[in-house]
């Protein structure tokens, strides 16, 4: 089981979001920026299961940018299991979910998108790293997926992001790749740009 905390939309229509923290966060970290991408969505705020210092992620790295590739296959899998345990618990539609991820978090929702193809009907990674190399993606045809980068981000350079644009546009998905002129942390400005491009694809 995973520690979360699950809050009820007020438009049952709109999908329910996937909230993914950063190392370091919690299952609430993201809920406020959950709620200014979609107010009237369901939010699923989920804790990572590996500890790092003390520090909650969603997997093991065996250095700065170096992923425990083991331990991420069993942990996209063990997190995909856990959403469709949620939307028969919660009583959520389980093909209408979008991952919102931050860093690690980002990183697990790209996983997710790497490993199946019925995962996510969405996701807004914010400051990704390309999960895995080498991997045929699955079919990810009418999957709409935002990534917002930094320029001047020391952990995720751009030539990443960008990397991370043509794998998942070469797997069908549709992307949108948002830049900002900062380092690795979230600013408003991104996610009022996801809030934007969000509502554009989910909104009726």
């Amino acid at each position: 089981m995973m520690k979360h905390r699950f809050e009820q939309g007020s438009d049952p229509g709109a999908p329910t979001l996937l909230l993914l923290h950063g190392t370091g966060g919690n299952e609430d970290d993201l809920l406020p920026i959950g709620r200014m991408i979609s107010p009237g969505s369901s939010l699923l705020g989920v804790r990572g299961n590996v500890l790092e210092a003390g520090m909650p992620r969603f997997f093991r790295r065996l250095a700065e940018g170096v992923f425990d590739e083991e331990d991420l296959i069993f942990r996209t899998a063990e997190l995909h299991d856990f959403v469709g345990e949620q939307a028969e618990a919660y009583g959520f539609d389980r093909s209408r979910v979008v991952a919102v991820g931050y860093s690690n978090g980002a990183n697990i929702a790209g996983s997710l998108l790497f490993h199946y193809a019925d995962a996510l009907a969405g996701a807004v990674l914010l400051h990704p790293m390309v999960p895995r190399r080498g991997l045929e993606l699955p079919d990810l045809t009418g999957t709409a997926v935002f990534i917002g980068a930094g320029r001047n981000d020391p952990l995720c350079p751009p030539q990443e992001s960008e990397e991370l644009e043509r794998l998942l546009t070469g797997a069908g998905a549709e992307v949108a790749l948002h830049w900002e002129n900062h380092g690795h942390q979230l600013s408003r400005t991104e996610v009022e740009a996801a809030a934007r491009w969000f509502g554009e694809r989910y909104r009726d």
